[in-house]
């Protein structure tokens, strides 16, 4: 199949980037060639972002929310229940329980995913999560609110692995690296309004309730919105590929769901674009079924390797442990907001904040890489830090300050958005589903051994020998960053396929 670049009489077709400009460019197919002016309208490509990003949001206000929810329901003043009297057992159910949950999730999700389809797991996602927050702000009693949480747990972990999967089939490869990094933008911004609830309520009688039930109304919208959006047209073109659908019926449907995506600008060769996915898809031997076996061979094993491989090094470098110090190292140096931790975790989220704005606005500039690499290497140095603070210069509390905003938005450079996002558009689009979920499980699964394992480690071996422990893996990720992980910037999820794996 030729490159259309090669024929002087193809048609020309007008796009805008990202800054409203238009482009003139000739259309392009998948095969032996880089698609990457494809035709689309800013304002339509919003939505099919914005209502699977909603999915982070939640997921970040319920980190948030959380860490105020436990003082409120704690207080035997504010708690306005009989049952405030909670065990550390108790308490750590209630602050896990969405982990939990989302580990459930994530093992559910690669049993159904393929089956469901992108846009109907989101559905399924929302309906959780608003179950769930009704459920926990509701409940009677302890045992309901622990169920809730887990429940709600369940709907983030189907929406961290549909959420990613829907923008990156559904977003043009010019602007699919800004996009999912906005999702990490929107797990900062729910996180943030999450902080900004636990201190507006936590003073409030049972005001952990109104923490929880917050997040209801919003869970409501993202499920009205994904039920408006259309499917992915990869996955359908693929179900039909396998057969599960009628192939004439599935491309005049994918060239009407890619209209709506896309918006007027791509109204003359939508369908063009489907016939070359298509022909990408015929060529990349899509038509056979998913085995179980098949995910750790070839192509999807080497993107299991790059897409578990971020994801594990992105927790086991200490982001749950540093967070974790966060209020104490700023109680420390003597900043009167340290003596109100919700507060401290504004001024945090508000950093984590900046700092995703910045690495959503060069990602498809800079590229992920650089971004990495970077950004890695920024941890390294205040993961050390913060271990010289904790053995050698525990006078000097700007030294530890220093390294909490120093790490705060490296990974925010870096971790952060990039592990999302090349997990997203790393793995075959035949194995996605079940790819994306095992590297889903496996962030979620490292994030919990963090966690849990914190605690004892601290105490066999001391906190500035932990923290030096995190600095030595943060160098391993740096050297796996830097010899296994690609750049995948400007190219299309067929190329990445193709190309790369």
């Amino acid at each position: 199949m030729a490159s259309a670049t090669s024929d002087p009489e193809l048609p020309r077709v007008h796009r805008k980037d990202v800054t409203g400009r238009e482009i003139d460019s000739a259309t392009e197919p998948l095969i032996n060639s880089d698609r990457s002016c494809e035709s689309y309208s800013v304002r339509a490509a919003i939505l099919p972002f914005l209502f699977p990003a909603l999915g982070g949001a939640l997921y970040g206000y319920d980190i948030g929310a959380t860490s105020g929810a436990t003082i409120s329901v704690e207080s035997s003043t504010l708690s306005g229940t009989t049952w405030y009297d909670l065990s550390s057992l108790e308490i750590g159910l209630v602050v896990s329980g969405s982990l939990y949950g989302a580990l459930i999730g994530s093992v559910l999700a690669f049993t159904v995913a393929d089956f469901l389809g992108r846009r109907r797991e989101l559905i399924l996602s929302s309906v959780l999560y608003f179950v769930g927050a009704l459920l926990t702000a509701l409940a009677p009693d302890f045992p309901v609110m622990v169920v809730g949480r887990f429940v709600y747990g369940i709907g983030i972990g189907l929406a961290m692995h549909a959420a990613p999967m829907y923008i990156a089939e559904t977003a043009p490869s010019q602007i699919r690296g800004i996009l999912i990094s906005l999702k990490e933008f929107f797990i900062v911004i729910g996180m943030l309004f999450g902080y900004i609830a636990g201190s507006l309520f936590v003073d409030l009688v049972a005001g952990w309730r109104y923490m929880y039930a917050t997040s209801a109304p919003v869970s409501l919208i993202m499920g009205i919105g994904m039920w408006w959006l259309p499917p992915s047209p990869r996955w359908l073109l693929l179900c039909a590929i396998q057969g599960k659908r009628n192939m004439p019926e599935a491309k005049e449907f994918a060239v009407c769901c890619l209209c709506q995506l896309r918006g007027q600008a791509i109204d003359s060769s939508a369908s063009e674009q489907v016939d070359s996915i298509l022909d990408e898809l015929s060529y990349s031997d899509q038509e056979k079924q998913v085995t179980l076996s098949e995910i750790f061979q070839g192509k999807c094993l080497k993107a299991l390797i790059i897409g578990a491989g971020l994801v594990f090094f992105q927790q086991v470098t200490g982001q749950p442990s540093v967070l974790y110090y966060a209020a104490t190292i700023l109680q420390s140096a003597g900043f009167s907001a340290a003596s109100d931790a919700t507060r401290v975790s504004v001024l945090l989220g508000l950093l984590k904040l900046v700092m995703t704005g910045i690495a959503v606005l060069v990602v498809d500039r800079v590229g992920r890489r650089p971004l990495l690499i970077g950004g890695v290497s920024g941890i390294v140095i205040s993961l050390f830090l913060l271990s010289s603070y904790y053995t050698l210069f525990k006078d000097s509390a700007f030294v530890a300050v220093i390294a909490l905003l120093l790490y705060v938005g490296c990974y925010q450079l870096s971790f952060g958005p990039i592990g999302w996002l090349m997990i997203s558009e790393i793995f075959p689009l035949r194995l996605r589903g079940r790819g994306l979920s095992i590297a889903v499980l496996v962030n979620f699964a490292s994030n919990a051994l963090v966690t849990f394992s914190f605690s004892p480690l601290e105490a066999l071996v001391g906190t500035g020998i932990l923290f030096a422990g995190f600095g030595v893996i943060a160098v391993a990720s740096l050297v796996f960053i830097f010899f296994v992980v690609p750049e995948t910037k400007g190219l299309t999820l067929e190329d990445i396929e193709t190309k790369i794996l």
